[in-house]
């Protein structure tokens, strides 16, 4: 005949067993938060000036808008921020002069930056697409961060500066690319900058 374990061996079993189970709670709330800190955590935005910079070697239309994109060609969130660009322009009335500019540092071997989303900027209208070597023309324009959109007018004012995805790699209805599609439309933005959603182009410096 069995002998019933005694009081106090139940209790403790059950506690350890809502303190795995609280604990594995936790584990999945804190897992989920990291990861929607993430989607939604924003990169660093643009410092670039109200003008077109004079030392890019980047050459503006003087008839029409011009936009400069810029990315790591390394980062998958941007793979959303171009099909959203892709979106935009076939929705505006005036195709701009278009640049999709993508980092290559020097110390890694040519053809690093040729990836899907290299090919992906191929196939945009209008666009020309730059190998950027060390991100001299990231630096020109003041982008730190990949997916980083800059509209300027025939004039050379800067019209725009942020992302055109609402999230870290999701596309969809969001305010930059309204704001893009309107400024080419001639019509009122709904903003002018937004943040920006992407990796980081460098590395952070060491202080």
């Amino acid at each position: 005949m069995d002998v019933p374990a005694p009081s106090s061996e139940r209790q403790s079993a059950t506690i350890w067993v809502t303190a795995l189970a609280a604990f594995w709670l936790a584990s999945a709330v804190g897992g989920l938060y990291i990861t929607w800190a993430y989607e939604n955590g924003p990169g660093v935005a643009a410092t670039a000036g109200p003008q077109w910079p004079g030392d890019t070697s980047l050459i503006a239309a003087n008839d029409r808008p011009t936009l400069v994109f810029l990315a790591h060609p390394q980062c998958t969130c941007t793979s959303a921020s171009l099909g959203e660009l892709a979106e935009a322009l076939a929705r505006a009335k005036q195709l701009p002069k278009t640049y999709v500019v993508f980092l290559k540092p020097s110390s890694m071997p040519d053809g690093w930056e040729k990836t899907e989303l290299w090919h992906a900027a191929e196939s945009l209208p209008n666009a020309t697409i730059v190998r950027d070597e060390d991100g001299r023309e990231a630096e020109r324009f003041g982008s730190v961060t990949s997916g980083t959109t800059l509209l300027y007018g025939a004039n050379g004012a800067l019209l725009f500066n942020g992302g055109i995805t609402g999230s870290r790699g999701h596309a969809g209805d969001n305010a930059g690319r309204a704001s893009i599609v309107d400024l080419l439309n001639h019509v009122s933005p709904v903003t002018t900058a937004t943040n920006v959603f992407g990796c980081a182009l460098f590395a952070a410096k060491k202080s």
